[in-house]
């Protein structure tokens, strides 16, 4: 069975439904200007999707804030935590958890247990865990943060509805929707009084509430949400910008999960020519994209429309990604799918192997 995408946002997934933003990346707030340059590079780097470069500038500024500011310094901890995103971007899981968890305990002994920063860090090494299915560990560490931005911020704070939205995605990956759906909408309520109704950030809850529905078969729930989405971002953002990509991708996930298929399809091109443009044609959102689209031609049996897409789409994941990465995996799900229904099962036999054996590192 062929896989759509998906991406939710918590604070960095987003579900080609909605966001999971990471909270990991603090502002440049440094002594050295060769660090706040080099900083400043990786965040560029990071935002283009430019990830293996990126790790090559981030290891560089870390090494440069160790020897201007000392091993402990908070500067580091944001060094540190540049680095680790940069090889989660890319699925080397292993190599980012060390770097996040130092990170941490820096943020700790030098800002102390319930600063702010230290829930950015929390809040970074969740995600990490709940990317890779430890959901187990990512919970307390969600309500370790939350329960710091409450106290440090107060109830009604935005980034208390940061924490609010990655704890119910987290509720969320586990089907767990009543527990998830009280978070979202009290995350939607403070971000609507404290940014106004129609900031970017409500956007981003709105999105994710309409996918929480969406996955429940609220469609009828769900369309105004991801409609009003839409409007928020084109207005604030832009009609080119990426997050109106990621609205159009996901209201056209549910024109299609209900059969309408003339109505997905032009949302799906438009949310793929935004991200070439705005991204580049070898960005791992374009991937998605050309993944969902593809997606959406082998439900309709366009085979011959379908692969190309999905090729192209394996080829930009594989190159920025790196080649055990999950979304790696679906896209040779996918393929293997595809070469399936049309009567070649020995062309698809290899790259289920593959899949299966990237499933088995990601477990």
């Amino acid at each position: 069975m062929h896989r759509a995408r998906q991406h939710q946002s918590t604070i960095l997934l987003v579900i080609a439904f909605a966001l999971l933003m990471l909270t990991g990346i603090t502002p440049a707030r440094a002594q050295g200007i060769e660090w706040q340059t080099l900083n400043k590079e990786v965040l560029d780097l990071l935002r283009d999707g430019k990830y293996e470069r990126g790790v090559v500038v981030a290891t560089k500024a870390l090494a440069v804030a160790e020897k201007e500011m000392g091993a402990d310094h908070p500067d580091v901890a944001t060094s540190l935590s540049n680095l680790a995103e940069l090889y989660e971007k890319q699925g080397q899981y292993a190599a980012a958890e060390p770097l996040y968890t130092r990170s941490l305990k820096i943020r700790e002994k030098a800002l102390g247990e319930d600063h702010p920063d230290v829930a950015g860090s929390l809040n970074n090494l969740a995600v990490l865990y709940q990317t890779q299915g430890k959901y187990a560990a990512a919970e307390p560490l969600y309500k370790r943060s939350l329960a710091i931005r409450e106290k440090a911020n107060g109830k009604d704070h935005p980034d208390v509805a940061g924490s609010l939205n990655n704890l119910a995605s987290l509720y969320y990956a586990q089907d767990q929707y009543a527990a998830a759906e009280p978070l979202y909408t009290r995350s939607l309520a403070i971000r609507e009084k404290a940014l106004g109704k129609d900031h970017p950030s409500v956007a981003t809850s709105l999105n994710n509430l309409a996918s929480l529905y969406q996955t429940q078969g609220k469609y009828a729930a769900a369309e105004p949400l991801y409609t009003r989405a839409l409007a928020i971002d084109e207005k604030a953002l832009g009609k080119d910008h990426p997050a109106v990509a990621t609205d159009l991708n996901n209201l056209a996930s549910l024109y299609q999960t209900q059969g309408q298929d003339a109505a997905a399809e032009p949302l799906y091109t438009r949310s793929l020519a935004i991200r070439e443009k705005a991204l580049g044609k070898d960005h791992p959102d374009v991937a998605t994209s050309l993944n969902n689209l593809a997606a959406l031609y082998h439900t309709q049996g366009k085979y011959a429309a379908a692969e190309p897409l999905y090729t192209r789409a394996l080829a930009i994941d594989e190159k920025a990604l790196g080649k055990d990465h999950p979304d790696v995996a679906t896209d040779l799900e996918n393929l293997a799918d595809l070469y399936r229904k049309t009567d070649r099962a020995k062309d698809a036999e290899p790259l289920e192997e593959r899949a299966k054996a990237i499933r088995a590192i990601e477990r």
